[in-house]
């Protein structure tokens, strides 16, 4: 049964007619989610201490969800943690009753390595739940007047380059280019921009009692994710993170894809960060709902490099997967971010070098010590 966790701000359920303007963020306990949360978190805490004499009135509660319970130091970052499933429809029209939802991040999903296994599992959840939360965001639009913001992260999985000669001419690729995904997680994102836009722009167009753009649809096509803090946990392009891991915690690591393999990656807090900078940018300036975005490109063998470098003892070898290195091999190797940039000023922060030595190494040295012996 859905529940509101013991964890957070507040442990009781908003009650009366006075529904609490909030921020729903679901998949709140997987790898990015962790990081937004506290993000998020940390935006309400300088919004309650502004001191710039204007009265911003109180800033939205956050309520998380996830298919498991969160983990005490994440929850302490929301004020309602639910446990349950983005396609419990009941759950949902539990959260529509009790909360006026202003901003939607729907992080839950089934990954790419995962999906292959159940495909039709994982439609049932990426696709029909991303349709749940847009219905859940354009019915909270049509209970208080205001159009929903929310947020998609979409992947370079939507991308489908069919042969490795077509991938080395190609170059950097757009957002309308090769958009032919090979992996049902590629289908599902792909599906799940489309259903954004529609929602933002034509939802229920034919119905008389229509309201005009209910969700403020937007969207990023995130390369590979590589965080300090968090397990990689079934994505087909955590070779990258799960040999770091591997490393820092003394364990041999069979990579599976060759070592010539390259496609874009970036660290956690830039994805975050970007998110957040999407987010908040005035509709106005923005040409389109979704946007590539990337910061380096390493190939395996450049990944296994700075991690031999800074971790001596790592064992590192290439056992290449052929059913997960062809959905890599399908993925560009660089993305076009130009409109990211115009748009909304997005920079990357790092290149490869600067992400092992600045974020990834200190961090997760810290995290695996004693046994972890990294090289400065």
């Amino acid at each position: 049964m859905p529940r509101t966790s013991s964890h957070g701000h507040h442990t009781s359920a908003p009650t009366g007619q006075q529904r609490a303007t909030a921020i729903l963020v679901t998949g709140a306990g997987g790898e990015m989610g962790h990081g937004l949360l506290e993000a998020l978190d940390a935006r309400r805490k300088r919004h309650a201490e502004c001191s710039c004499g204007k009265d911003h009135g109180p800033a939205p509660v956050i309520v998380a969800m996830d298919i498991r319970e969160l983990a005490p130091e994440i929850a302490s970052h929301c004020d309602h943690a639910f446990v349950g499933d983005i396609c419990d429809h009941a759950l949902l029209e539990r959260l529509l009753a009790m909360f006026e939802i202003a901003e939607i991040y729907h992080l839950a999903a089934l990954l790419s390595t995962r999906g292959e296994f159940a495909p039709e599992t994982a439609h049932q959840v990426n696709v029909g739940g991303t349709l749940n939360l847009l219905h859940l965001a354009a019915e909270q639009a049509r209970s208080h007047g205001r159009t929903v913001r929310f947020f998609f992260p979409s992947s370079i999985a939507v991308y489908g380059l069919p042969d490795l000669a077509t991938k080395a001419n190609a170059g950097r690729v757009n957002e309308g280019e090769w958009c032919e995904p090979q992996s049902m997680y590629g289908c599902n994102k792909l599906a799940g921009e489309h259903l954004g836009r529609y929602y933002d722009r034509h939802y229920r167009s034919l119905a008389k009692d229509r309201i005009g753009h209910p969700v403020d649809f937007r969207s990023i096509r995130f390369p590979g994710i590589i965080s300090s803090d968090t397990i990689p946990s079934g994505g087909t392009s955590d070779y990258g993170p799960e040999m770091i891991h591997a490393a820092a915690a003394g364990r041999p690591y069979a990579c599976f894809v060759r070592g010539d393999s390259r496609i874009p990656f970036m660290t956690m807090p830039e994805a975050i960060e970007a998110t957040l900078s999407l987010m908040k940018a005035p509709k106005t300036s923005l040409t389109r709902a979704v946007y590539n975005i990337s910061s380096f490109s390493p190939s395996a063998d450049d990944f296994a490099e700075l991690v031999r470098r800074a971790f001596p003892s790592a064992a590192i070898s290439f056992e290449p997967d052929a059913g997960r290195q062809s959905i890599v091999d399908s993925w560009p190797t660089d993305c076009d971010d130009a409109a990211a940039r115009a748009d909304w000023g997005w920079r990357p922060v790092h290149t490869v070098q600067s992400a092992f030595s600045e974020y990834l190494l200190p961090r997760i040295a810290a995290r695996y010590a004693p046994s972890s012996h990294a090289r400065a």
